[in-house]
């Protein structure tokens, strides 16, 4: 997955819509995107949606944060349509992680789902406190898939009027990314980056997808169909990536164990070989 769109939990239209996107993931969003008087309206529609013939699409669905006390009732309703995964709020640290996973034993339990079906993609950086956990996730649960950034709730928890100046992250905000970033990379899960809020600026959009792919992250959030293509299209390995990724497994592959060689003038050595593995790999994600 490498475009996961965010989709309000109570319109069909704009479900309808996303599922005709190249999205390679949809999050049925009962969070943000979703008033407080439509919270039980959004859970019924998120229902419906979930029970539509899926499609190649993973269908995710965010729930409202623990300190809400919705998180409960979110989990109740979508979990007997088996949601391919549950992103979770304004995460403060891998005990919530823990907690979200125990929730979702019993409810798949309950439903007859296979059990460890449902997956976990946290969004960890929301609150200011969370950014001093965030190299602790590792083998906090078998379910968590992914760690995300996000900027908008973090400015909020730190009481600042704006997280970017001229199109471009300030520093907390910045730290919050690269956090995040190696936080993902320690607990050997996929690093999400934060959604473009520029709508109509398709080239920041690119832009920010090219750049989150060069640094390591595996897949960015967006809240508008049209920004699903630029990101795959970010994501996607070149024919020259490609093609050096194949010279530095086939070099490998018949190296009597070397640790080092030459290719193409360059040293190259087992780094080297685990980019190139990455690059071949993400080539089943389209």
């Amino acid at each position: 997955m490498r475009s996961l769109l965010f989709v309000p939990g109570d319109s069909a239209r704009k479900f309808t819509r996303a599922c005709e996107s190249a999205a390679d993931a949809l999050i049925l969003d009962l969070e943000d995107s979703v008033a407080a008087e439509a919270k039980e309206t959004a859970r019924r529609e998120t229902g419906t949606m979930l029970q539509a013939p899926r499609g190649r699409q993973k269908l995710f669905v965010r729930a409202n944060a623990f300190d809400t006390g919705l998180a409960a009732a979110d989990l109740a309703a979508v979990m007997p349509h088996a949601p391919d995964g549950i992103a979770l709020p304004k995460c403060d640290g891998p005990d919530q992680v823990r907690r979200l996973g125990h929730m979702l034993d019993a409810f798949e339990a309950a439903h007859g789902l296979a059990a460890g079906s449902t997956q976990i993609l946290a969004i960890v950086t929301e609150t200011a406190g969370s950014l001093f956990g965030l190299g602790s996730y590792r083998d906090c649960s078998p379910r968590l898939w992914g760690m995300m950034w996000g900027a908008e709730d973090l400015a909020a928890s730190l009481g600042a009027t704006t997280n970017r100046e001229g199109g471009a992250l300030l520093s907390p905000y910045r730290l919050a990314r690269d956090l995040c970033l190696a936080g993902a990379a320690a607990a050997g899960v996929v690093a999400v980056d934060t959604v473009a809020t520029t709508i109509d600026d398709l080239d920041a959009v690119a832009q920010e997808a090219r750049a989150a792919r060069r640094d390591g992250f595996l897949a960015k959030g967006i809240i508008h169909p049209k920004h699903a293509e630029l990101v795959n299209a970010a994501f996607r390995p070149s024919e020259d990536e490609i093609a050096w990724a194949q010279r530095i497994a086939q070099a490998f592959g018949s190296g009597a164990n070397l640790g080092v060689m030459k290719i193409d003038g360059q040293m190259i050595d087992k780094p080297h070989l685990t980019a190139a593995e990455r690059i071949l790999a993400s080539l089943g994600t389209g």
